[in-house]
């Protein structure tokens, strides 16, 4: 067998200092941010993680950081024919499949921490829905442990504020991107798992429900229905969503999303005061919900595209406008072999907004709905009916 290629190559360095120069005022447009540059970063190598709130962040973090990082990205942007390949040749970024604990993306790591390069991930494995940093797999102790590089925790504050991930649109308002600790090699070898986790989760944890702000736009609310599924008063539902309005097409209750990220109901009490209180309320509702119950009808039904998808190459439509139906125990699919997707056989994740990818035995498929269509609802069912199946009827992972 022939010697292993380097991962890390020379160009790397030239195509990250021409993405900051470029990228650089776009961030101050866009974002209206500076990120602050890490200057005790010297010559050593991190690994840095970042809480994950605006599709732009890993380039945030470029701009914090000199020289060239790599990033473990998920397989989605790996399937874009040119793009991809363009993207591996000048920053290869390390490929994960997205909700599994990928050995090979692990490896991948622990050989470019070999190499002496920067590595930089997001342990949310998932921007915010919510604008609260969400769940963080435990097992990025153990990664830490085994690169044995200082860890940097990148803290991106407002960014749900001017971009929530459910929002197509930026709005102007304030953000802020810069290192908020910094966990060296000692540390971390006196730390257990549990305490190092929560050195993590404290140095990223951002609720922008509680952070207040001002965050000018005339379609604050716009697609808010790719996050929510459930109404306090109808239970699950369907919502519409328009400028500074949401309206739940059940109840005919309309909810309004203010500048300062706070929700008020139109000539009602509300009983939610921010986007995260709302999405933790349907969390739990789901989480306590009698799946058994929808096992011949389904709770929800859609029509979307469904798409093939050979992970890290490329993917193709095999399905247009395709009827979807989601039950307690599975999806069902016309178009695609028998149609009928177990959760007890299956993974799921939302990339971007709102695709939905469904990760079976031999097959991956892509779902794109409409500018309407809400992905999560089918992720948040397949955990809790996996949580379910194996006797967790406590649990509160929901697949984000």
């Amino acid at each position: 067998m022939g010697k292993q290629r380097k991962w890390i190559k020379k160009r790397h360095a030239f195509a990250t200092e021409l993405a900051r120069i470029v990228l650089t005022p776009v961030a101050r447009h866009k974002y209206g941010v500076t990120p602050e540059r890490f200057g005790e970063q010297g010559d050593r190598a991190y690994l840095v993680l970042y809480n994950h709130q605006t599709p732009f962040d890993q380039f945030f973090v470029g701009m914090s950081f000199r020289g060239p990082a790599y990033y473990v990205a998920t397989e989605d942007i790996f399937s874009k024919g040119f793009v991809s390949a363009l993207l591996r040749f000048a920053v290869a970024p390390i490929p994960i499949v997205k909700s599994t604990s990928d050995l090979k993306a692990v490896k991948t790591c622990i050989r470019v921490a070999k190499e002496g390069g920067t590595i930089a991930i997001a342990p949310e494995g998932n921007r915010t829905y919510s604008g609260k940093t969400e769940y963080i797999n435990p097992a990025i102790a153990g990664l830490a442990r085994k690169l044995g590089l200082p860890i940097a925790l990148y803290r991106i504050e407002g960014g749900y504020g001017v971009q929530p991930r459910w929002s197509d649109k930026t709005r102007k308002g304030g953000m802020r991107c810069y290192v908020s600790r910094v966990i060296e090699p000692e540390e971390i070898a006196a730390m257990t798992n549990d305490a190092l986790m929560e050195e993590i989760r404290k140095g990223l944890y951002v609720n922008e429900g509680e952070t207040g702000g001002s965050y000018r736009s005339d379609r604050k609310a716009e697609y808010l229905e790719r996050a929510v599924y459930y109404c306090p008063y109808c239970g699950f539902s369907t919502f519409e969503s328009e400028g500074d309005e949401i309206e739940c097409m059940r109840c005919k209750r309309r909810i309004v999303y203010g500048e300062d990220k706070r929700l008020t109901g139109v000539g009602f009490d509300f009983p939610y005061g921010s986007v995260a209180e709302w999405y933790d309320a349907q969390s739990a509702f789901v989480a306590d919900l009698d799946l058994s119950a929808y096992a011949d009808q389904p709770m929800f039904t859609d029509v979307a595209d469904v798409y093939d998808v050979v992970l890290n190459k490329r993917k193709k439509r095999i399905a247009k406008a395709a009827s979807l139906r989601l039950f307690g125990d599975r999806i069902e699919i016309d178009g695609i072999g028998n149609g009928v997707l177990r959760f007890s056989e299956l993974r799921a994740a939302v990339l971007g907004r709102n695709k939905l990818n469904l990760y079976a035995q031999e097959r991956t498929y892509q779902i794109k709905g409409d500018k309407r269509f809400n992905a999560l609802k089918y992720v948040n069912i397949c955990y809790s009916s996996k949580n379910i199946g194996r006797g967790d009827t406590d649990g509160k992972f929901l697949g984000l």
